[in-house]
């Protein structure tokens, strides 16, 4: 989905400390982001701080419906946008176990409509290159214009200039031939670039998409359906789905173009690459086993796949410009797994009415979380960073704690 990058320049080391943490520093925490809520620019958020072991903090603040003063708690739920990618490398990797792919397959021996790069047609394009998004396909402005559509034509709410009306939807796979195959109703040579497969980074959605159909092909299950059985389930993600069928609706959120405005509800066409609707609480327990795979003490991954998922794939040849602030994703990747210069490795993500954060420390083992319910620019950007600071400074509490 669109991504929004909030850059921030922190770097901090310190020993993890396991446990519930009850005291004064959840306290202080709470109250100062109490305070920061006062700026009013953002309608509602929650906030998580996991390690291997489970929650250290969670709690929500502001509204999820503002008209009807229902509060944001830690298990209120919505969107998070591109954070859902991690879900398809992980996905993908309990698929190879499963012996039903293989990453380095070619895509084309799992889809019903060839896609080939049109610059180099002779050079298929191979499930890890769609993780890794150095396969070459780029997101076209039919992306933009066609990928949301909204869950009703009679809701309350703006509605965003791209939004859809609701009989528009598709079936992800028809989506995605109309864009990517050659004789697709939106199939143009532009949609790829001029640089062969494998050989440059271009963040892609819609290559995010394709995996998860790939994946869907091989098993001979839906996505939503793996993705249940082999990551929800197990973590008990009790309120976590793809759709809003899926999830407890009053649990929902109303999502904002701004502090006051109320967005109309919509769905993703395309919507493994940012469609799960999930909690703080929920995303807690992910992140933790996220944390857990990669001290070798995961359960819903072998330790092999573990370490691949968390394996960089690119060299500086696949990007000549590699932004090292702490928190930028796009470092490097793993399996859908973003990771940064500074030891970060989580996701970002962006969509209308929705901005989120989620990364662990890979020397200390402590994650974060942030879901926001409103879109931010300027003044809003500022609060979102300094709640994210102040995750940050509960950090370094537990730091000097351990000492």
């Amino acid at each position: 989905m669109k991504k929004l990058l909030i850059i921030a320049l922190w770097s901090h080391l310190f020993y993890p400390i396991y446990g519930q943490t009850n005291d004064s520093f959840s306290i202080q925490l709470s109250e100062d982001l109490e305070q920061i809520y006062t700026q009013e620019h953002i309608t509602g958020f929650s906030v998580g701080i996991v390690n291997q072991d489970g929650t250290l903090f969670q709690k929500g603040y502001g509204y999820a419906d503002k008209k009807t003063n229902k509060k944001y708690t830690e298990h209120t739920v919505q969107n998070i946008a591109s954070i859902s990618k991690t879900f398809i490398g992980v996905a993908l990797l309990k698929a190879q176990e499963l012996g039903e792919l293989k990453l380095d397959d070619p895509i084309n021996q799992y889809l019903s409509f060839e896609v080939i790069n049109p610059h180099f047609p002779e050079i298929q394009i191979t499930i890890r290159q769609l993780a890794t998004h150095t396969s070459s396909i780029k997101d076209p402005p039919r992306y933009e214009k066609s990928g949301y559509v909204l869950k009703d034509d009679f809701g309350q709410g703006k509605a965003n200039r791209n939004f859809q009306a609701a009989y528009k939807m598709m079936p992800q796979s028809q989506f995605l031939e109309k864009i990517l195959a050659k004789n697709g109703a939106w199939y143009k040579k532009k949609n790829f670039l001029k640089a062969q497969p494998g050989q440059t980074f271009e963040y892609s959605n819609i290559a995010a998409g394709l995996a998860a159909l790939v994946l869907e092909n091989a098993t001979g299950q839906s996505f939503k359906d793996f993705t249940e059985q082999y990551i929800f389930n197990p973590l008990k993600m009790a309120n976590s789905g793809w759709a809003f069928e899926d999830i407890d609706f009053s649990k929902h959120s109303k999502l904002y173009a701004d502090k006051d405005t109320e967005l109309a509800l919509y769905q993703l066409v395309n919507y493994p690459d940012g469609g799960l609707i999930t909690s703080s609480a929920d995303l807690g327990k992910y992140l933790s086993e996220l944390i857990s795979g990669f001290k070798g003490k995961g359960k819903i991954l072998t330790e092999e796949s573990f370490k691949e998922l968390f394996k960089p794939q690119l060299t500086s040849k696949n990007n000549n410009e590699r932004n090292e602030s702490t928190y930028n994703d796009e470092y490097n990747m793993g399996i859908f797994m973003g990771m940064s210069a500074k030891g970060q490795m989580g996701h970002t993500g962006g969509d209308p009415g929705v901005v989120t954060h989620m990364f662990f420390n890979t020397e200390t083992g402590v994650g974060k979380i942030l879901i926001v319910n409103t879109d931010i620019e300027k003044e809003g950007i500022k609060e979102f960073i300094d709640i994210w600071n102040k995750l940050i400074a509960f950090e370094d509490k537990l730091n000097a704690k351990s000492f």
